[in-house]
């Protein structure tokens, strides 16, 4: 059989990022003289990108339109470095290498831009697991386009099956656009019901997830 791949959203599936993306944000707003977004605004902003995060932090402060690229220009200055609180999920490193040990190769496929997404794989000594990483800024479009996804599968060289794992709506209709199973990390930024989401199966805990790939590589 050709050799799998499994490519993986990082905020909110690999990582927990909010805390640090909170208090960078609230930075920027107090250099505005704004109110501060609580925990639950970040978490609810976060999954499509930069740009989209700031344009709802924005918005839910107030601030116009016409901010948009000074603010994003702010956040970004501290974007790459943003790693003091962020933390890797439980058993996210276990798996990882249960997958590897069983021949699967590993990508990223996130909206974080490519070099934040670099410093915090790097940080968590996470970058020797993946192959290939699609950036939110990698394409000119993002998820949920199916075209990153579809990216990070053939930059892998996936010539056997291919899983998308991730913890959102939009890495569900990522998925589906790019005609993919997808595995639901349900500890991360969800909004919707898990029974709303399209997904081959959903997962709370990472210990779970090598055996979910090994049932759809094997097609049970």
């Amino acid at each position: 059989m050709a050799k799998p791949v499994v490519a993986f959203d990082l905020d909110g599936t690999l990582i927990d990022s909010a805390p640090d993306i909170h208090a960078l944000a609230n930075q920027v707003l107090a250099d505005e003289g704004a109110a501060p977004l609580t925990m639950g605004e970040t978490r609810s902003f976060i999954g499509q990108g930069a740009a989209h995060f700031i344009a709802q932090m924005r918005a839910a402060r107030d601030i116009p339109n016409d901010e948009q690229a000074r603010l994003l220009a702010a956040f970004m200055a501290g974007y790459d470095g943003a790693v003091a609180h962020t933390i890797v999920f439980p058993g996210v490193v276990s798996a990882l290498e249960a997958l590897m040990a069983d021949g699967i190769t590993l990508a990223i496929c996130t909206n974080k831009p490519e070099r934040p997404t670099a410093t915090v794989l790097e940080h968590f000594g996470l970058a020797r697991f993946f192959r290939v990483v699609i950036g939110g800024d990698t394409l000119p479009v993002r998820k949920p386009d199916a075209a990153p996804v579809i990216a990070a599968f053939d930059r892998a060289g996936a010539a056997g099956p291919r899983i998308f794992v991730g913890d959102s709506e939009i890495d569900a209709g990522a998925a589906q656009a790019a005609g993919v199973p997808f595995l639901l990390f349900t500890e991360g930024y969800r909004k919707t019901p898990i029974a709303d989401l399209v997904h081959a199966a959903a997962f709370a805990d990472f210990a779970e997830l090598p055996g979910l790939v090994k049932g759809l590589v094997n097609g049970r």
